[in-house]
């Protein structure tokens, strides 16, 4: 039932609050967030992606410049309980705003090789970070704070909680997204 994407709709999680009130700040805009959820086989594990779509104002197109991505593998330990173990951070899938395209390559000037290098390199980076991983000797007890509990999940919606920080998560079930 989890396979596939989901976008938030509400959440009291403090991790993701932050991330949205961040967007109050004049240079940066935090668009939607999903988490899309790659089953294997049975559902019983897999990949999760936490996606979360930002934008500069005037730098970046402005509901979907860019993207946060937080990976993560997951499995079920109880019929409604899954734990996460974080892999990776990266940003990227970069779009630049028309204005500033313009900046880096003026329309009325003849486009020289560099001018096109820069943004083709702007358009294609992305930065990628590990994020702590247990040890592989660990036993498939996860971390505090690393659990899931699932309230509630059908064809249109998933609730859950995250146990240890406890945060709420409300999702609607939406559209493969483009890119991330």
């Amino acid at each position: 039932m989890l396979d596939g994407t989901w976008m938030l709709l509400y959440t009291t999680a403090s991790d993701v609050l932050s991330i949205l009130q961040a967007s109050q700040l004049p240079f940066l805009k935090v668009g939607q967030i999903f988490q899309k959820f790659e089953c294997k086989g049975d559902s019983d594990e897999g990949i999760v992606s936490n996606v979360v779509r930002w934008s500069v104002p005037g730098v970046l197109q402005d509901d979907d410049g860019a993207t946060l991505t937080v990976t993560a593998k997951f499995y079920a330990v109880s019929p409604r309980n899954i734990a996460l173990e974080f892999q990776e951070a990266a940003v990227g899938s970069i779009m630049l705003s028309e204005e500033f395209q313009g900046l880096i390559a003026p329309a009325l000037l003849p486009r020289t090789y560099l001018n096109l290098q820069v943004l083709q390199f702007i358009r294609g980076f992305t930065a990628k970070f590990p994020l702590q991983r247990r040890e592989a000797n660990a036993s498939r007890r996860p971390p505090l704070g690393l659990l899931y509990y699932i309230s509630f999940v059908d064809n249109t919606m998933f609730i859950g909680r995250a146990l240890g920080s406890g945060g709420i998560f409300i999702f609607s079930k939406t559209q493969p997204l483009q890119s991330y």
